[in-house]
């Protein structure tokens, strides 16, 4: 196999979650890329609230895991190309689709690696989530003049905000934390409603918008009360957009306002690599051209043997958090 390579060494840092709310790093031989693939010198990787469930340990879960295992977010150098790999060079900084990028290393298929441009130089790039908020505002099919409410204010309910308040919508913001609140009307939300009571919350849009309701819901939550939320704020021949991570347990939905509003209803989760990719490299053009700005949302930084206590910061989720990132420089 022929390999390109400058490392000058043959381990890698890789965090392992050992027991549930347990990690420990250790030095492992670096992973070699096979037959178009690329090794990346990693130099952060975003944590996603994805990795909670696995994170608290249910029964389905394995333990330890694979080195750097859960970590998708990640960004940095290739230092390693493997045989059949065109349009990418050593030294090329790219966002990646793969899936163990807790580690100073990981190995990508060449096809899921996008070029990161000079413009963002220094800029941290979790690709994924950048991409998944494309894909969503794409699907979401938002338009200038509609009402849209987005419940749930993350970091993807805030890019979501700042995407859809510059395609020309008048966006209402519903979240918990009075902070998330904060940041949606720094990204453009027109109306910031405490999610608090369920009644007072579709009376209040009911008044935003003399009885009519939103042209576009998107349930950013993962939860149940927000999805029945959603479909109450969802107007007759509305799009109600689920972009939530529901992977706790199964839902229920009212079928009956379902059918008597015609809701157009859209899973708007990617699960095909190449719309995924195509996410990505959106993103990177939003960002280098000053569509998107995500700075502000990188609220907190951590190093690799502090994974745990990023992952417990994204479940706590106290004021002033956002997104957390692991960095290795």
């Amino acid at each position: 196999m022929n390999i390109m390579t400058s490392s000058r060494t043959e381990l890698m840092s890789a965090a392992i979650i050992t027991a549930p709310g347990t990690i420990v790093v250790e030095q492992r031989p670096l992973p070699q890329p096979g037959q178009g693939q690329v090794r990346i010198r990693l130099e952060g990787c975003g944590v996603c609230a994805s990795n909670l469930t696995p994170w608290a340990g249910p029964d389905w879960m394995k333990f330890p895991t694979e080195p750097g295992d859960l970590g998708h977010e990640g960004w940095g150098y290739i230092e390693a190309l493997g045989e059949g790999v065109d349009g990418l060079k050593f030294g090329d900084r790219v966002a990646a689709l793969s899936y163990r990028a807790y580690a100073s290393h990981d190995v990508a298929d060449a096809d899921k690696v996008v070029p990161l441009p000079d413009a963002l130089e220094d800029t941290p790039f979790p690709g994924e989530p950048l991409g998944c908020a494309m894909n969503i505002f794409r699907r979401s099919e938002i338009r200038a003049g509609q009402t849209v409410a987005i419940i749930g204010i993350g970091f993807l309910g805030a890019l979501l905000t700042q995407l859809a308040t510059a395609a020309g919508a008048r966006l209402i913001a519903i979240s918990r934390r009075t902070y998330s609140l904060e940041v949606a009307r720094r990204m453009g939300a027109t109306e910031c409603i405490p999610m608090e009571d369920h009644w007072q919350i579709i009376e209040e849009v009911k008044r935003l918008t003399d009885n009519r309701m939103c042209d576009r819901v998107i349930e950013a939550v993962g939860k149940q009360w927000p999805l029945d939320l959603a479909a109450e704020l969802t107007r007759e021949r509305g799009r109600l957009v689920i972009a939530g991570y529901h992977q706790d347990e199964a839902r229920q939905v009212n079928m009956q306002l379902w059918n008597w509003r015609g809701l157009d209803v859209i899973n708007a989760h990617e699960r095909d690599p190449a719309e995924y990719i195509r996410g990505i490299r959106e993103a990177v053009d939003a960002v280098a051209e000053g569509r998107l700005d995500p700075s502000s949302l990188y609220t907190h930084r951590f190093r690799l043997d502090q994974l745990d206590q990023a992952l417990d910061m994204t479940r706590e989720r106290p004021e002033g958090f956002l997104k957390a990132l692991v960095t290795f420089r």
